[in-house]
């Protein structure tokens, strides 16, 4: 075991402060990782605040790690000391049922074991996330980061961008499709290039007229205000895909109107339960199909991280210092980033 520094909330209104705890001694398929960087993803906050019930105290969050790699296992193979990796939200699921084998380990048949909040399935302690000094991950739920890409920006493509990148790709997205993005914070404008650069034609869906600039700014073909009857009415049946990353209720109804006959609206958002009531004839009248995704598998996280490095995409972020966390947890609630914080894990040293 070996003492580690971090930030942790110890009650729903403690706010996130200095904690100290242990990582497990490395095993013979861990990867011992230096943290560099940590996305800040909605989830934390929800986590850190007991926002679904379920957390378990004292909890550190972060499931967007960017970080060197400063020690492996006799077993190790696929990464060696001194290369840049990753690691997302799960460090570990049974790796033998159906979704396992397939390199769908978020869909395990016994539950992943998420990166914090967890239970580590061989010694049972705590799992513990990435606001902190250093991280100790199962080589298989690590991934390479490409040189091409700056470490910091990539940090959130481990949650967020996986989140969109995995339901374009297993749609089948891609050139002749058109797109609607709903929402445009952290996962909304990387759906946005994603289904660019899958060679869709991309629409964003925004409440807001005053971000349509920032709207074409991310690459969107065309803005809808979701607010305007006339806006939505000329939009009916127009889509083949709709992404939806809203993390907020929020009526269903009126953008199912707008796909095409088969056409699919996609939740990636965290929306339980979906209110108001969905209207069966929205979906029976056209054929349409409304279904979830969550996250991706180990490959295709690794996939992801390749794709972005290939087409020059990365997530916009803005710099966080840890001791400001609890400031950029209340800004997030309010929609003020754009469009993800990263913590430098510099700056842990000096909190």
């Amino acid at each position: 075991m070996s003492d580690v520094k971090g930030y942790a909330a110890t009650s729903e209104l403690s706010g996130l402060a200095p904690f100290s705890f242990q990582r497990r001694t490395p095993r013979a398929d861990d990867v011992s990782i230096d943290i560099l960087y940590c996305g800040v993803c909605h989830t934390d906050i929800h986590f850190a605040e007991n926002d679904w019930g379920r957390t378990n105290y004292p909890v550190v969050p972060g499931h967007e790690i960017i970080g060197r790699v400063t020690a492996v296992g006799n077993d190790v193979n696929q990464f060696t000391v001194g290369e840049l990796v990753g690691v997302g939200c799960m460090v570990d699921s049974c790796r033998s049922c159906p979704s396992c084998e397939q390199g769908l380990e978020q869909y395990c048949r016994e539950g992943m074991t998420p990166t914090y909040n967890g239970e580590d399935r061989i010694d049972r302690l705590r799992t513990y996330g990435g606001y902190s000094e250093r991280i100790v991950v199962s080589e298989r739920f690590v991934v390479r980061v490409p040189d091409k890409l700056d470490p910091a920006a990539a940090a959130p493509i481990l949650c967020a961008g996986i989140t969109t990148y995995s339901p374009l790709k297993h749609f089948g997205v891609g050139k002749g499709h058109k797109v609607g993005v709903l929402g445009m914070g952290g996962l909304g404008h990387m759906g946005v290039k994603f289904a660019r650069a899958l060679g869709a034609e991309v629409t964003i869906f925004t409440r807001s007229e005053a971000k349509v600039a920032e709207a074409k700014k991310q690459g969107a073909d065309h803005v809808i205000i979701s607010t305007d009857p006339e806006q939505m009415a000329a939009a009916t049946e127009s889509f083949d895909f709709l992404l939806d990353t809203i993390p907020v209720h929020h009526d269903l109804n009126p953008y199912l109107s707008t796909l095409k006959v088969n056409g699919s609206h996609i939740l990636v958002g965290m929306i339980e339960p979906i209110e108001p009531t969905v209207h069966s004839r929205n979906l029976i009248g056209k054929r349409r199909i409304l279904t979830g995704s969550l996250i991706g598998g180990m490959p295709e996280t690794q996939e992801v991280l390749d794709f972005c490095a290939e087409h020059d995409i990365s997530c916009d972020i803005e710099m966080l210092d840890i001791h400001n966390i609890n400031e950029a947890y209340e800004r997030m609630k309010k929609g003020d980033v754009k469009y993800r914080f990263v913590i430098d894990m510099k700056s842990l040293k000096s909190a």
